[in-house]
């Protein structure tokens, strides 16, 4: 069986087991009468399908750290709405404890608000095409390959980039991402292999960066093709990357010395969007530990 057929039936498989042990659930939480039923059962539905989600993804081989954290969140949830009762009632006699069982729940709710704020803030920001008449280069940046093919989001990219590219022919495209452990050919090449074969049609000039494996890398290694090329960081420079990605890579460009950075937004697909939101929350936060930006 193809890995997305098996995907889809192994998700629409959890999605029946789901809905039945959530009856089963519902019916044993509402017999017992507990006081804190329906916030038992909300914690229990979020947990149930942040989990859903999560494993969906993997059988779909779309892994990566929001994936996975997502999953973590779900499996915290569900054990923790089946089974918190009766931990609180086992440590009842034990303050000490309780008041650190109580301090991680506290500091679990604090986190996800950060993270629903942050989604939030994401979902408002509104992004148009970049109106420049002399564009001296377009940036792609990397995203990820999936056995030799661009990965969703980084299709996405290469879209708008070609589009915006069709009514500046004179600009250089500056495809920028390295190898994979797990691909053969590095993303830079599978990025050209893609417009070659989807638009034959573009003029520009192309150049390859094919070391970098972080935003980071994408902007830092494209500036010495940027010099070969005569075009310096004072110059209008197109960023092609994810609506999600816009802030942060902006940020980066900037610390790095790019004056103009003009961005060029992609939208990200349905379903990987709040994994990947998640998995940019992260980089935020680990990009301002290292001082990116």
């Amino acid at each position: 069986m193809p890995a997305h057929s098996a995907g889809i039936f192994l998700f629409a498989m959890m999605s029946r087991s789901f809905i039945f042990d959530f009856g089963l659930i519902m019916q044993h939480v509402t017999l017992a009468n507990h006081p804190y039923t329906l916030g038992r059962v909300l914690v229990l539905g979020l947990g149930l399908i942040l989990l859903i989600d999560g494993l969906a993804l993997i059988a779909l081989n779309k892994s990566h750290f929001g994936v996975q954290v997502t999953c973590a969140t779900g499996i915290f949830l569900t054990l923790s709405s089946l089974y918190g009762p009766t931990l609180l009632k086992k440590f009842a006699h034990r303050p000490r404890v309780l008041r650190w069982i109580y301090l991680g729940w506290t500091a679990f709710w604090l986190w996800l608000a950060s993270v629903i704020i942050f989604f939030i803030f994401l979902s408002l920001q509104s992004f148009s095409t970049p109106q420049i008449s002399t564009p001296r280069a377009i940036i792609v940046l990397g995203s990820g390959v999936e056995n030799g093919q661009p990965s969703a989001i980084l299709a996405e990219r290469l879209n708008s980039a070609a589009y915006y590219a069709q009514h500046h022919p004179q600009a250089l495209i500056i495809l920028s991402g390295g190898l994979d452990a797990r691909e053969q050919k590095t993303e830079a090449e599978v990025m050209a292999q893609y417009l070659q074969r989807k638009y034959p049609m573009l003029k520009n000039p192309v150049a390859l960066e094919n070391r970098s494996t972080s935003t980071e890398l994408n902007l830092k290694n494209s500036r010495p093709i940027l010099e070969q090329q005569h075009i310096s960081l004072q110059d209008p420079i197109v960023l092609a990357t994810s609506d999600f990605h816009i802030l942060r890579s902006k940020a980066i460009a900037h610390k790095q010395g790019y004056q103009q950075p003009i961005m060029l937004s992609a939208p990200t697909p349905l379903l990987s969007r709040y994994n990947t939101w998640l998995r940019e929350y992260f980089a935020f936060i680990s990009g301002w530990i290292l001082r990116e930006y």
